[in-house]
């Protein structure tokens, strides 16, 4: 009976560990955690990395798509926060951790053609075989982690959405990815550290 209670657990161990290589468990990030660097191929065919912008003091690292409604009502505030926050140190760098055999319109050719479109002002790069957004944590597009160059690494600082309001730019209160890099930026502890995320999930 304890042979059969012991070989049960193995297949229970088993069917774990598939289930997180599969890149379908979401565990993730914490405050504080350090963020690992990846190499992810920009619209404009180059591979970008953290490690790339030497004289960044931290980083937006921001889970989006062309797909998903919230994410589109997002792209005009995500231009303006690059626009604000890149002389500042803190450049934008947007992930689409879409699975584009799921969602077609999340190709790499279609985010070419959005960013074109849009005139992006950050890279956009195509998270393929979905390695990186399982070590974010990230779950819905958009989902926002502000990261901080430290002597350690790239510590995350803020997880979450970027505002209170993702419908009406203009009815935001609250500025959460704002507030954390100014915090950052005047030398100060970040007062919300964590927010829910408003979005479509990502397709795997």
């Amino acid at each position: 009976m304890k042979k059969f209670k012991i070989i049960g657990l193995l297949i229970l161990v088993v069917i774990t560990m598939s289930f997180v290589n599969s890149g379908k468990a979401v565990l993730g990030y914490e405050i504080g955690d350090v963020a690992t660097d990846f190499s992810l191929k920009n619209i404009d065919g180059n591979m970008i990395s953290l490690a790339d912008y030497k004289e960044a003091k931290g980083f937006f690292v921001i889970f989006t798509c062309n797909t998903c409604p919230y994410a589109v009502a997002y792209e005009d505030r995500i231009i303006a926060l690059n626009e604000k926050y890149k002389s500042r140190g803190f450049p934008v760098i947007a992930i689409n951790p879409n699975n584009p055999e799921v969602k077609p319109g999340d190709s790499f050719e279609e985010m070419k053609s959005r960013a074109k479109e849009k005139g992006f002002n950050f890279p956009y790069v195509l998270d393929e075989g979905q390695k990186i957004y399982p070590q974010y944590g990230a779950t819905k597009t958009p989902h926002v982690y502000l990261l901080e160059k430290t002597d350690k690494g790239n510590v995350v600082r803020y997880i979450g959405a970027i505002d209170d309001n993702y419908q009406d730019a203009a009815k935001v209160e609250e500025k959460y990815a704002e507030n954390a890099v100014d915090a950052l930026l005047a030398g100060e502890e970040v007062k919300v550290t964590k927010t829910r995320a408003i979005g479509c999930s990502i397709k795997v």
